[in-house]
């Protein structure tokens, strides 16, 4: 199953769409902003997710909506633009061959400029190195990726330049652990690891925790004689257990229909 936070090695079809009710970290005491941020989409956006040609999976997506809160003021609008993400498939075995799957990813956002510490007025490119092994009804998916700022936009007290440079290029590696019972139950553990070897937060890393469940999936139509077409949703809480964090917790929900 797709974790709620790690993106996935495997390859799907699907429509979802994200919720997260983020509080970031203090700005007092601590490397956050202090804001407290709504966001309707999730980071990947509410997204189509298809299959255009063998091992080739193309996610696109319009810019989640957002509402932000706190010592930086209020403000809300479209957060930034996720605007492809692209898997290929290097491996892969089924579950008596292995049951295993590599795959990298690519992935672009393009900064909106909206204001609020809603955006980051940086253009990121984002290429990622994505792992899967099952053992049974217990599996571990992994990813690891860094995020390279590709371009930047001007913001009030910064310029584009210093933008790009307070993003710097931190490195994200995403491990679940998951286990599948009863048909439709997935209970999962997410860590969560981010380190910024440059930028304002640097030399800094964080590390969440997010359990949660997931459940699914549930025949709701067919796209075809032997396509069916599945609702799976679910919701976790994501934790700092790590001090001073930029991301102090968030809620997640998802929702899905693949076809």
């Amino acid at each position: 199953m797709t974790p709620l936070v790690t993106v996935t090695p495997r390859l799907e079809q699907e429509f979802r769409f994200d919720y997260y009710n983020q509080q970031n970290g203090s700005a007092t005491n601590g490397q956050g902003n202090g804001q407290h941020i709504n966001n309707y989409g999730g980071p990947g956006g509410a997204r189509i997710e298809f299959i255009p040609a063998y091992n080739w999976e193309v996610i696109v997506a319009p810019p989640p909506y957002e509402t932000a809160s706190g010592p930086k003021g209020s403000a809300e609008g479209w957060g930034d633009w996720p605007g492809f993400l692209v898997k290929y498939r290097l491996a892969s075995a089924n579950a008596q061959n292995g049951d295993y799957i590599v795959t990298a990813f690519l992935q672009e956002t393009t900064a909106l400029g909206t204001a609020g510490k809603i955006s980051t007025n940086v253009d990121v490119l984002q290429p990622t190195l994505a792992f899967g092994k099952g053992w049974g009804d217990f599996d571990i998916q992994m990813t690891i990726s860094e995020q390279y700022p590709i371009g930047g936009l001007a913001s009030p007290g910064n310029t584009a330049a210093v933008n790009i440079a307070n993003f710097g290029d931190p490195i994200l590696w995403n491990t679940t652990f998951q286990y599948h019972f009863l048909q439709y139950f997935w209970p999962e553990l997410e860590v969560n690891y981010e380190y910024w070897p440059n930028g304002e937060h640097q030399g800094l890393s964080q590390v969440l925790l997010t359990p949660g469940i997931i459940f699914g999936r549930f025949p709701i139509g067919m796209d075809s004689p032997t396509r069916p077409i599945n609702l799976i949703f679910g919701v976790g809480y994501q934790v700092a257990v790590t001090p001073t964090p930029v991301v102090q917790n968030n809620v997640v929900a998802t929702v899905r229909i693949t076809f």
